[in-house]
């Protein structure tokens, strides 16, 4: 009788937000959400994604690499894209809160970088060294 009833103990997936990852992209749409709010003439043009790392090898005319993140600009009938690295950034900032305002801060800073703008002017909070 109790074992027939029982809640299965295996195979339960988590909600979302419960996983690292989940809660990674939770943040990352949200971030999303409120600079489109702001901005939505910058924001809807822009494809958005995240990855776990970024690649091993940059292209031959990358500069200075970012582990964080990548904007990469629109052409060729492909829209512009920016793409956060999960595990660096958590890597980097373990504090859930920590973490949010890094993926908020990586967001504008690669806005600004698409549109040829100052991080401040995407966001006036913007708390990063220009």
């Amino acid at each position: 009788m109790g074992a027939e009833h029982a809640p299965p103990q295996f195979g339960v997936r988590l909600p979302r937000y419960r996983t690292r990852a989940g809660f990674f992209d939770d943040i990352t749409a949200s971030q999303i959400k409120r600079l489109n709010a702001a901005w939505p003439e910058l924001v809807e043009p822009v494809q958005f994604a995240v990855e776990d790392v970024p690649p091993s090898e940059p292209a031959f005319w990358e500069g200075r690499r970012s582990l964080t993140s990548r904007a990469f600009p629109s052409g060729r009938g492909i829209p512009a894209r920016i793409v956060l690295y999960r595990m660096p950034l958590q890597m980097h900032h373990p504090d859930r809160e920590d973490l949010q305002w890094a993926i908020h801060d990586e967001l504008v800073l690669r806005l600004a970088q698409l549109y040829g703008r100052r991080p401040s002017q995407i966001d006036p909070q913007w708390d990063q060294d220009e």
